[in-house]
């Protein structure tokens, strides 16, 4: 087993359970200290437990290193205290695992705004917040890793999850930025896009699978790996890993050739050339632009 990770300090949000828990099981077992934060509620974001807790006694008794936490992601000061929490006790930050999360699901006529924008603050805001706790530390020493958990709904889309994918497909734009003022100060940010059984996937209508005995492809272990490459020291940037049973893709934004109107440009030109605007037979992926350094 690879020692890369070894006294590394490491943030995951959202750890108590599921996927945030097998990447801090995975990053204990691979020698990091790891400050396991969960606020403990539910996955609609209420209540709360002794989930960090417990997840730390766990790695506590494998001869692992690691703190709770049990702020929101959602709050500044929670999220600041996060940061803060592992520079007091293992005296710096080098990767954050965006993880935490909660879902409101529930088709956009039906929807109300108080649960698109709780759903944005937990998700887009909340990772936000974590992140711009910890740049500064990162940037200062010129080194950092930093994963958003992104998800296939706001990539593609997902019926009754509007709020949960603007807040996802959010974070890809945030990543791309991030991507670029990073660059010059070695810190890579990337996106992950998972699938495993959890809490929250057992939410969604129409799913029948059962976490606690979940098929063993569903496991969020195997989603790990790709959070593992994210955070490596030779770690890609800029980039949508998705995850699921073993199985990793990358994805990506594509542009095609397009049309060339010029001084011509007007409704009828666009519809006249249409079939030719909307072939994407020979697009490329979309290049991120050239960092610059500040």
């Amino acid at each position: 087993m690879s020692n890369e990770f070894k006294d590394k300090v490491v943030l995951v949000t959202g750890a108590g359970a599921g996927l945030g828990k097998a990447h801090a099981l995975e990053f204990a077992e691979r020698g990091a200290k790891v400050v396991v934060n969960d606020l403990g509620g539910s996955v609609a974001g209420g209540g709360a437990s002794d989930a960090a807790d417990e997840v730390v006694a766990e790695i506590r008794a494998a001869g692992g290193i690691a703190i709770a936490n049990k702020a929101s992601v959602a709050d500044r000061a929670g999220a600041a205290s996060m940061v803060q929490d592992a520079v007091d006790e293992f005296g710096t930050i080098d990767i954050v695992v965006n993880n935490a999360g909660i879902v409101r699901d529930r088709s956009f006529k039906k929807m109300t705004l108080d649960d698109f924008d709780l759903v944005m603050q937990v998700h887009l805001t909340g990772t936000a917040y974590v992140t711009h706790a910890a740049w500064p530390i990162m940037y200062e020493k010129n080194y950092g890793r930093i994963v958003f958990t992104s998800s296939g709904s706001g990539v593609f889309g997902n019926f009754g999850q509007a709020n949960y994918a603007a807040a996802k497909m959010g974070m890809v734009g945030m990543m791309n930025v991030l991507a670029l003022e990073g660059a010059s100060h070695n810190i890579k940010v990337n996106c992950l896009c998972p699938a495993a059984a959890t809490r929250m996937t057992a939410t969604i209508p129409g799913r029948t699978e059962n976490v606690d005995t979940p098929d063993p492809l569903r496991a969020p272990g195997l989603v790990t790996p790709a959070v593992l490459l994210m955070c490596a020291d030779d770690a890609p940037t800029g980039k949508i890993i998705q995850g699921s049973g073993g199985k990793f893709t990358q994805a990506a934004v594509f542009v095609n050739e397009g049309i060339e109107l010029g001084l011509d440009a007007s409704m009828e030109t666009i519809l006249a050339n249409k079939d030719a605007l909307l072939d994407m037979s020979a697009a490329k992926p979309g290049a991120l632009r050239k960092p610059v350094a500040k």
